[in-house]
């Protein structure tokens, strides 16, 4: 403030008619609520919402990122229920233990089936290898046990590892947000000539991401 008053005392009066009126390039936000309207309210909780993905979000933590009081936050969140609980849209936004996050509605998972069938390879990636290893060796594992020994977001793996049938969901940890568990299938084993899991090697005392990879190939 200061500053800014030096520079009026220094400025003719054309300056100053035009450093009064010109709009700041920066706004203080004091809270959302006074710049959104509803609808851009939603649209805020909806891309925090795609941002934290599997693991969901409490509605305190909408209520703190937003400055907005819990029931405000509440309220969004239903209306985004409301939203996509419509036949409009192929995603829901559930509550498990408190946790809110958008998931597949059941009836677009065929079609999600024949496009990854479209569009796959008879190769796996060394991505896919990767995250199949982990979770052979270390199933039921969640997504976030996934990326933490891999070191990178495992999301779009897990579908289509899911969509081509190598890997399936194997209920829910107990862990906050309650994650869904992942566990090999029958089309693995049989991909890989197991007749259980005990047939896999053994791993190293010490295993690199590239002997990671190599422990299955097709």
């Amino acid at each position: 403030m200061i500053i800014e008053e030096l520079m009026i005392h220094e400025m003719d009066e054309k300056e100053k008619w035009l450093f009064e009126h010109t709009p700041s390039l920066v706004t203080r936000v004091e809270k959302i609520s006074d710049l959104q309207g509803p609808k851009d309210a939603m649209a805020i909780v909806e891309g925090l919402l795609y941002i934290v993905g599997e693991d969901g979000v409490r509605i305190e933590q909408i209520a703190m990122a937003m400055d907005i009081e819990y029931n405000e936050a509440l309220d969004i969140l239903k209306d985004i229920q409301r939203k996509y609980a419509k036949e409009d849209y192929g995603i829901e936004l559930v509550d498990y233990g408190g946790y809110y996050k958008f998931l597949t509605k059941k009836e677009v998972h065929p079609y999600a089936q024949r496009l990854l069938d479209l569009t796959k390879t008879n190769s796996l990636s060394q991505s896919a290898l990767e995250t199949l290893a982990i979770i052979a060796y270390k199933q039921p594992v969640t997504r976030i046990e996934i990326e933490d020994l891999r070191g990178v977001g495992s999301d779009m793996m897990l579908r289509k590892l899911m969509a081509r049938d190598r890997i399936r969901e194997a209920g829910r940890s107990e862990a906050p947000g309650r994650p869904i568990l992942y566990e090999v299938t029958e089309t693995f084993m049989d991909s890989f000539k197991l007749a259980s899991l005990s047939d896999l090697p053994e791993l190293p005392e010490h295993t690199s991401d590239e002997e990671s990879e190599s422990l299955f190939s097709e």
